[in-house]
């Protein structure tokens, strides 16, 4: 069940493989995730010291929230990976000109999960021709919806 998506991801970047991570989370931001205080627009995930981390996503805290933590809406969380993935991200990561893209913010088994995609950037003509391609879609399809209906 998804909580929030990042379809701009989508729209920037070409993904070629998806994968779950857990992300390391307080109480607070459990809570606010719940009630569906989350965003990943301006999320992206870098590399640092051998741990990925999630930059950027912002999660609104509750007002609710405990009086005696200060919440800080956009700090930086720990994604939990085995060893082995984090380092074939890695490798591709430096070598292959390739990045982490945060996609979606789900629950998994009662657990908050993070799908991330490998990425390659595109240029702006890939978006153009995306949206060309969508627009051609959407086309056919109202043609052929009309065209059933007589």
């Amino acid at each position: 069940m998804s909580i929030v998506a990042n379809r701009k991801a989508y729209h920037d970047y070409f993904i070629e493989e998806k994968l779950e991570a857990g992300v390391s989370l307080l109480g607070w931001e459990v809570k606010a995730i719940r009630a569906g205080r989350s965003q990943l627009k301006e999320a992206y995930v870098i590399v640092k010291g051998g741990d990925l981390l999630l930059i950027g996503a912002h999660i609104t805290p509750l007002s609710t929230a405990s009086t005696h933590v200060h919440a800080d809406p956009v700090r930086t969380r720990r994604l939990l990976l085995h060893r082995g993935e984090i380092n074939r991200l890695v490798g591709q990561v430096e070598r292959a000109g390739y990045t982490l893209v945060p996609l979606d913010l789900h629950f998994s088994k009662g657990r908050i999960k993070l799908e991330i995609g490998l990425a390659k950037g595109k240029k702006q003509f890939d978006k153009r021709a995306s949206i060309r391609e969508r627009e051609w879609n959407r086309e056919q399809q109202r043609v052929l919806r009309q065209h059933t209906s007589r």
